[in-house]
């Protein structure tokens, strides 16, 4: 696994900014490489902005929106179109925003009818990763050029909490999550296997209250009390905060980038 590179910009909303555009950057260049491009995207507040502020920048266009698979990292366990799910503010935010093809979206299952626990959704889920698989990609997941990672206040990723049954997961790609300490209870997420298959894994977080967690992220910690401390990407792991967030990183661990 790589070893993390931290990057420091001055606010929150710089930092989503400059994450759009890192990200227009790596799917243009995955895209001119091989024809497409595969991306995870991250919920909460620092993940919507990002795509809100890649929606209003000029260099969206740059994107071939018809040539871009996207994914998701977890998914709370609601309804389809309920406002905390991480799809619907994906789709608010950049999705309806672009001329992406609708068959290359794919989202979590959500509860309805004919998915009625977290346990279905995960299995659902799993199989269209499956079938996705080509060639020379690993762990039963298609390549992920970028998988997009928000941190929390307890260093916990994707719906992967310190403690939790699911970090203990060797085999399967997407598990069911109950009991989370963060509401909804219920939702679906990769497992750590999964995500360390990504070429690129970008930790984001901004605010003060993520600076203890991203302090125990850039140490020594074990992935099952740290959750973020073993989210690694197979080439390169991007650790991209804000200076609250950095606080309490030590100084020569930390790089500033421009605002």
């Amino acid at each position: 696994m790589s070893e993390p590179e931290v990057r420091v910009h001055r606010d929150g909303a710089g930092l989503a900014q400059a994450i759009a555009v890192r990200l227009v950057t790596h799917v243009v260049e995955a895209q001119n490489a091989r024809g497409s491009a595969s991306v995870v995207l991250t919920g909460g507040g620092l993940g919507t902005a990002v795509l809100a502020a890649l929606a209003r920048s000029v260099a969206r266009d740059s994107v071939d929106w018809r040539r871009l698979d996207l994914w998701w990292g977890d998914e709370r366990f609601l309804p389809p179109g309920d406002p905390e799910r991480n799809e619907t503010s994906a789709r608010a935010a950049l999705l309806d925003h672009v001329p992406i093809d609708s068959e290359r979206v794919h989202p979590m299952p959500a509860r309805d009818g004919s998915c009625q626990s977290p346990e279905a959704g995960a299995e659902r889920y799993a199989a269209e990763l499956a079938a996705a698989v080509r060639p020379g990609d690993h762990g039963g997941v298609p390549t992920f050029d970028v998988l997009l990672l928000g941190v929390g206040p307890d260093a916990h990723v994707a719906s992967l909490f310190p403690e939790h049954a699911a970090l203990y997961e060797t085999n399967r790609t997407v598990v069911g999550v109950h009991g989370s300490p963060k509401p909804p209870p219920l939702r679906i997420s990769l497992t750590m296997p999964a995500i360390r298959t990504a070429t690129e894994v970008w930790l984001i977080a901004s605010g003060a209250e993520k600076a203890s967690a991203m302090r125990l992220a850039l140490s020594a910690a074990g992935p099952v009390q740290v959750p973020a401390a073993g989210a690694r990407g197979r080439g390169r792991t991007m650790v991209l905060l804000d200076e609250a967030a950095a606080s309490l990183l030590p100084p020569g661990l930390r790089r500033a980038s421009s605002p």
